[in-house]
C-alpha cells in the first residue's frame, strides 16, 4: 500500500504543481490586482459566506461514500443513483438556506448576483467531489488524479482568455471571473459523470424516501463534522467584514496572505484524498497503518514546517513579489497563516486516519471545541488587531485541533512516542532557521535563499533517514503491494 501511495502521490503532485500554481498565482492573483480592493474584499467575504452552508450540499455523503466504496466496491453499483438523487434535494436546500441567511445578514441587492454564482459553483464543486469519491473509492487513483486538476486547468484557459485575450469591451469584473469558473465546473462534472456512467452502463434516478432518510441518518456524523470545520475555517472573513468599520478592506488584506494558505492546503487535500481510501482498506483488512502514517506525515508536515520557518524571515519579500499593493500587516499575517498550515497539515493526516477508522464522535468533539475557541478568539482579537487578529485566532485554533487529534489517535491505535523521530524533525527545523537567518543577513535574495533552504532540508530528511532512499526505491520497483 505504501508503494501505491508513493506512486500516486508523485503523479498527483506532478499534475497539481503544473496546473494549480498558475491558477492561484497567475490567474487568481491577477484578478485581485486587477479589480479594486473593495470589489475583491466583498467577493472574498461572500465566497467564505457561501462555504459556511455548503455542508447542506453534502451532509457527509462524500466521505461516507468514499470510505464505504473503498471497503466494498459493490456499494458503488448499488447506491450510486440513490445518493445522486439525495444530492439534488440537498442542492435545493442549500440554495434556500444560503439566500435566506444572506437576506437576514442584510447583503445589498447588487451582491446577490455574485452570491447566486457562488452558490451555483458550490453546488457544482460538491457534485464533482461526490462523483470523484466513487472514482477514488474504486481505487482508480490515476484517473482521479487527472480529474483533480481538470477544473483548474479549464478555469486557467477561460480566465486567461478573458484577462489577456482582449475579448471584453468593458473592464474585467468579478462576474467574469465567476462565470469562467462556472463553465469549467460544468464541463468537469459532466466528464466525471459520463466516466461513471460508462462503468455502470445503466443509470435510473428514483427518489426513495426511506433510502434518503436512512442515508442521512448514517451520514449525520460526517455532516456535522464538515459543518463545524467549514465554520472554523471560513468564519474569520465573515467576522472581519462585520466586526469592524473597515471590514471589507481588512478582508482584502487578509485574502492576500490567505491565498498562500489556500494554495498550500490544496496539497493537504491531495494527501487526504489518497489516504482516506487507503487507510480505510488497510484498517478493514487488519493491516498495520504505522509505516504509511509515518511516511505521509513526514512528506507533508516537515515541508510545511520548513516553509513556515522560511516565512519568518522572507514574508515581506514574498508579499511584495506577489502583489502591487500590500499593507504593513500583510507579512505578519502571512507568517501566522503559514504556521497555521503546519497544524492543518497534521490534521489532514491524523484527521483522515480517524475518519477512516470511523471515529466521528471524537472528531466532532474536537471540532466543536475548535469552533468555540475560534469564534471567541475572533471576537476578542479582530476588533483590536483586525486582519492580524483573525490570523492569530486561526493559528491557535488549528494547533489545538491538531494536537487533540494526535492524542486521540495515539490512544485509539496505541502509538508509542518516537522521541528519536521528533529529535530529527526538530534538528532539521533548527538548521533551516539558521540558514534562513544567515541568508537574510547576507542579502542572498528570496529565490536564492529559498533554493538553499529547500535543497538543504531535503538532503537532511534523507541524511536523518526520516525518508529513506532505499525504502522509496524499493517501493517504486515493486510490481505488487
Amino acid at each position: 500500500m505504501q508503494r501505491r501511495f508513493v506512486l500516486n502521490l508523485i503523479f498527483l503532485l506532478a499534475l497539481n504543481f503544473i496546473i494549480k500554481p498558475f491558477w492561484i498565482f497567475g490567474i487568481d492573483r491577477t484578478v485581485q490586482n486587477t479589480v479594486s480592493f473593495a470589489e475583491y474584499g466583498m467577493y472574498f467575504t461572500l465566497f467564505n459566506f457561501s462555504i459556511l452552508f455548503s455542508i447542506f450540499l453534502d451532509l457527509g455523503l462524500t466521505n461516507y461514500n468514499n470510505r464505504n466504496v473503498s471497503q466494498n466496491h459493490n456499494l458503488f453499483y448499488k447506491y450510486f443513483t440513490g445518493l445522486l438523487s439525495v444530492k439534488v434535494l440537498l442542492s435545493v436546500l442549500y440554495f434556500i438556506i444560503t439566500f435566506f441567511v444572506g437576506y437576514w445578514f442584510g447583503y445589498a441587492s447588487e451582491h446577490f448576483y455574485i452570491l447566486l454564482l457562488l452558490t451555483i459553483n458550490q453546488c457544482l464543486i460538491s457534485l464533482i467531489l461526490f462523483l470523484r469519491s466513487n472514482v477514488s473509492g474504486l481505487q482508480l487513483y490515476g484517473i482521479d488524479s487527472f480529474l483533480s486538476v481538470l477544473d483548474k486547468f479549464l478555469m486557467t484557459i477561460f480566465c486567461g482568455i478573458i484577462l489577456w485575450g482582449n475579448v471584453l469591451n468593458s473592464p474585467f469584473t468579478i462576474i467574469h471571473f465567476l462565470l469562467s469558473q462556472t463553465l469549467a465546473y460544468i464541463i468537469t462534472a459532466l466528464t466525471v459523470f459520463f466516466l461513471l456512467f460508462f462503468r455502470l452502463r445503466k443509470i435510473s434516478f428514483q427518489f426513495n424516501s426511506l433510502f434518503i432518510w436512512a442515508t442521512i441518518k448514517q451520514t449525520f456524523p460526517y455532516a456535522f463534522l464538515t459543518l463545524v470545520m467549514a465554520f472554523y475555517y471560513r468564519i474569520d472573513a465573515v467576522m472581519l467584514e462585520n466586526l469592524i468599520s473597515d471590514g471589507v478592506q481588512q478582508v482584502a488584506i487578509y485574502a492576500q496572505a490567505y491565498r498562500l494558505l489556500d494554495a498550500a492546503s490544496q496539497i493537504g487535500v491531495l494527501f487526504a484524498g489518497l489516504l482516506l481510501p487507503m487507510f480505510a482498506l488497510m484498517i478493514s483488512n487488519n493491516q498495520s497503518i504505522l509505516d504509511l502514517l509515518r511516511l505521509s506525515f513526514s512528506l507533508l508536515f516537515i515541508p510545511s514546517s520548513v516553509f513556515a520557518v522560511f516565512c519568518l524571515f522572507y514574508s515581506d519579500e514574498i508579499m511584495s513579489l506577489l502583489y502591487n499593493h500590500t499593507s504593513n500587516s500583510s507579512p505578519k499575517i502571512l507568517t501566522y497563516l503559514m504556521f497555521c498550515f503546519v497544524a492543518i497539515a497534521g490534521t489532514y493526516i491524523y484527521g483522515t486516519l480517524l475518519t477512516s477508522k470511523g471515529k466521528l464522535f471524537q472528531l466532532n468533539v474536537i471540532a466543536v471545541v475548535g469552533l468555540v475557541l475560534n469564534v471567541v478568539l475572533n471576537l476578542v482579537l479582530i476588533p483590536k488587531f483586525k486582519a492580524e487578529g483573525a490570523a492569530i485566532s486561526g493559528l491557535i485554533t488549528q494547533w489545538v485541533i491538531m494536537l487533540s487529534q494526535i492524542i486521540v489517535c495515539s490512544l485509539i491505535f496505541e502509538f508509542k512516542v518516537n522521541y528519536a523521530y521528533f529529535f530529527k524533525v526538530a534538528s532539521i527545523l533548527i538548521v533551516v532557521f539558521l540558514i534562513s537567518f544567515f541568508s537574510k543577513h547576507q542579502n542572498l535574495g528570496l529565490i536564492n535563499a529559498l533554493l538553499i533552504v529547500v535543497s538543504s532540508s531535503s538532503v537532511l530528511m534523507f541524511i536523518t533517514k526520516i525518508v529513506k532512499t532505499k525504502e522509496i526505491l524499493q517501493l517504486m520497483k515493486k510490481n505488487r503491494v
